[in-house]
């Protein structure tokens, strides 16, 4: 009996998917667990398998088309069987055109005109226009032939590489002075000048995938259904580059700062679990675990893989979660599960040379963080200017369920953290 093979949920947020490849063509034997098609969601690409053994009857959506959620793909089956019931209602009725009523003509009534007679043209002659000639003010000379001009004109003119055989004095007698220097401009037209390239208007469309559109969907829903207000703070790093770079010697693992700034984070929300937290209509949930989504750059957009239970796990950990979820979404080759159930997130674009940014709160996290680059300046310690290192945080907060305060505390929190993150160990 044929199975029909629908467009599957793959995402908690997916509503519609774009087939991008089908490694099966009708006719084709499909056996189960068989790669049939790589499908694009809103988050990632991937890759579906089939449930069945048989033959693919029928394609329902061609390579790059985009279709709903449970709409037909495919129909998998035995061969000749007859499946045109079941894929009736993806066909399209046929729609018959009424015939249109029959119109008769009039018979035309030739009517004769009479030739106009042939007027002959005059031959035009072409009269050929000299090109004027370019003339210059001419200067006076003296008895001896010498350009009447004075010391500081001459002078003037030799610097700025004026000719001065160009000029009309305005001085005594036609001398040329300072003034005829400084007001002169040199002719903008010459027999060689070459006319200026014409510059026209350029674009080009790229079409919306399935990622863009979803991307810009969330968050606009997120912006415009989340009272969302935002807390800034500059942290000092010294400590954090120092501390690093011991874990690198020590370890012989090359962390990265974010990597130290995720544990930190995870570490802060298990004392803060409000910030930890999601807004229903008639509760709010805390989550005393902490699944901190990490968000990646890929060519289509934005994806945010998910490091599960991060509080409890270690910086090696952290760091090998983070470096292979960025290799693989940059492949589209991230799971459903592996990009879903973030109860917190971070976004760094420090790395890109942004000192400071605010983010649009990925829901239905409460909060995201922006984290921004670490910048060299003068700072006071002591009562001293001396030069050290910064870098500045941004919360981005629902003020639904995370309060101004509530959220001071867990910046608090965090900066001591990472001020201190020798304390991240312990």
């Amino acid at each position: 009996m044929a199975e029909v093979i629908n467009m599957p949920r793959l995402s908690d947020t997916m509503e519609e998917g774009t087939l991008a490849k089908w490694f099966k063509k009708v006719g084709d034997d499909v056996k189960e667990g068989e790669i049939l098609a790589e499908i694009e969601t809103d988050k990632a690409t991937m890759e579906f398998e089939s449930f069945h053994d048989g033959v693919l009857l029928h394609i329902g959506i061609n390579e790059g088309s985009t279709a709903p959620v449970d709409s037909i793909i495919a129909v998998i089956g035995s061969k000749g069987e007859d499946i045109s019931s079941l894929i009736k209602g993806d066909s399209t009725p046929e729609v018959k055109e009424e015939p249109e009523p029959e119109v008769k003509e009039e018979p035309k009534v030739e009517v004769k005109q009479e030739p106009e007679p042939e007027v002959k043209e005059e031959p035009k002659v072409e009269v050929k226009q000299e090109p004027e000639p370019i003339t210059h003010d001419q200067p006076k000379f003296d008895s001896n032939g010498r350009v009447l001009i004075s010391p500081l004109a001459k002078k003037l003119a030799s610097e700025k590489g004026i000719d001065i055989s160009l000029i009309k004095g305005t001085g005594d007698n036609g001398r040329i002075i300072k003034r005829d220097i400084d007001s002169y401009k040199p002719s903008n037209y010459t027999h060689f000048a070459q006319p200026k390239p014409v510059v026209k208007e350029s674009s080009y469309e790229i079409p919306n995938n399935t990622m863009r559109k979803a991307i810009a969907k969330r968050l606009s829903d997120s912006k415009f259904s989340a009272p969302h207000y935002y807390l800034n703070i500059e942290l000092e790093m010294d400590n954090m580059i120092s501390f690093r770079q011991q874990f690198i010697n020590t370890q012989n693992i090359k962390i990265s700062f974010n990597d130290i700034i995720a544990k930190a984070v995870a570490l802060s929300l298990a004392k803060h679990p409000k910030v930890n937290s999601r807004w229903y209509d008639d509760k709010i949930l805390l989550s005393e675990h902490v699944h901190l989504g990490v968000a990646v750059a890929v060519e289509d957009g934005l994806v945010v893989p998910v490091v599960k239970f991060a509080n409890s796990k270690d910086l090696p950990e952290i760091n090998s979660e983070i470096k292979d979820f960025a290799e693989r979404a940059k492949n589209k080759k991230l799971n459903p599960s592996e990009i879903e159930g973030s109860t917190f997130t971070i976004s760094n674009l420090g790395m890109f040379g942004i000192e400071s940014f605010t983010s649009i709160i990925n829901q239905p996290n409460s909060a995201i963080l922006s984290i921004g680059a670490i910048i060299q300046k003068p700072i006071v310690k002591n009562s001293e200017i001396v030069i050290g290192n910064t870098m500045k945080l941004t919360l981005a907060c629902d003020h639904r369920t995370v309060d101004g305060a509530t959220g001071s505390l867990f910046l608090k929190t965090l900066k001591d953290y990472i001020e201190n993150p020798v304390s991240i160990l312990i």
